[in-house]
Order: structure tokens, then C-alpha cells, then sequence
């Protein structure tokens, strides 16, 4: 294989696995909620991109177990809801529950922790480290939105 062949074939491959790595991580080119992640990112000393995705999925969680007046309330306390909610990475082949769909049966912490474990791993993070999250949002929800937009979250995990 020529020189030139194999700088091209390189080039492809970075290109490949670049494209890929970006198609499985929310991507920073615009932070939805910069007040939020900036808390997250400092709190608990993870990237920006893991703050994003996190907060995602556990908002997108809580909207499938809340009322819809409920979750509006909560998410009428955030800015850039929208952006979060669709910054949660794809899904992997196995989907997000590592319980193949059983951790939504399980109750309160344990049924969270488990339907938002495989969201938590692609970004890098151990499933249990979405519970660390919890404090973060709902002091945050609490000072945006009120003592109820706040305990509508944590109510989702309790």
C-alpha cells in the first residue's frame, strides 16, 4: 500500500471513529441549560457533556412517571428543557435498563437507578452516580421553580 494510501485510509478512520464518538455523546456545540450543568459539572466534578446527558435522562425519566402538569411545572422551572431532554445519548443495542426493561418495576431508588443505569454508563458514569445528581437538581428546581416543582422530582426517586 502506498504512503498516500494509508495517510488517506488514517485520515478515514479518524474521521469513522470521530463521527461515532459524537453520535453516542450529547454534544456541547450549545449548552441547553448552562446555570444547571455549571452546578452539576462543579458539584460533582464531571465533564460538561456528562452533566448534560445525566440531567437528560433523569428529566426524561421523571417525565415518564409524572403527570403531564406536573412535569410542565417542573420543566417551566428550567431553561433549555427541550435541549436536555434530547441531549440523552442514543441507546446502545441493550437499550438504558441493564434489567432489559424490568428496573421500571422496580420501586422508587432501586427502579430508577436500574431504567437509568445504561445511560450512565455510555456517558461514562457509574448508574449510581445519577442519585448524586438528585441534590443538584432539586436545589436547583427549588430555587427556579419552588418547593413544589422541586419535590415533584424527588418524588420520582423516592
Amino acid at each position: 500500500m502506498s504512503h498516500i494510501a494509508k495517510i488517506a485510509l488514517l485520515a478515514f478512520c479518524f474521521l469513522a471513529c470521530t463521527g461515532v464518538a459524537s453520535a453516542q455523546l450529547p454534544s456541547l456545540s450549545t449548552n441547553p441549560s448552562p446555570e444547571l450543568v455549571g452546578q452539576l459539572t462543579k458539584q460533582l466534578s464531571i465533564t460538561p457533556e456528562q452533566a448534560i446527558g445525566g440531567t437528560g435522562a433523569i428529566f426524561g425519566f421523571a417525565k415518564t412517571k409524572l403527570k403531564p402538569e406536573d412535569f410542565l411545572k417542573i420543566s417551566n422551572a428550567v431553561p433549555g428543557m427541550d435541549g436536555l431532554l434530547k441531549a440523552v445519548p442514543v441507546p446502545s443495542a441493550g437499550g438504558n435498563d441493564p434489567l432489559g426493561g424490568m428496573g421500571a418495576m422496580l420501586p422508587g431508588k432501586a427502579g430508577a437507578v436500574a431504567s437509568l443505569g445504561g445511560t450512565f454508563k455510555q456517558l461514562g458514569m457509574s448508574p449510581q452516580m445519577a442519585m448524586k445528581f438528585l441534590p443538584v437538581m432539586t436545589q436547583f428546581l427549588k430555587v427556579k421553580g419552588g418547593a413544589n416543582a422541586a419535590g415533584l422530582l424527588g418524588g420520582v426517586f423516592k
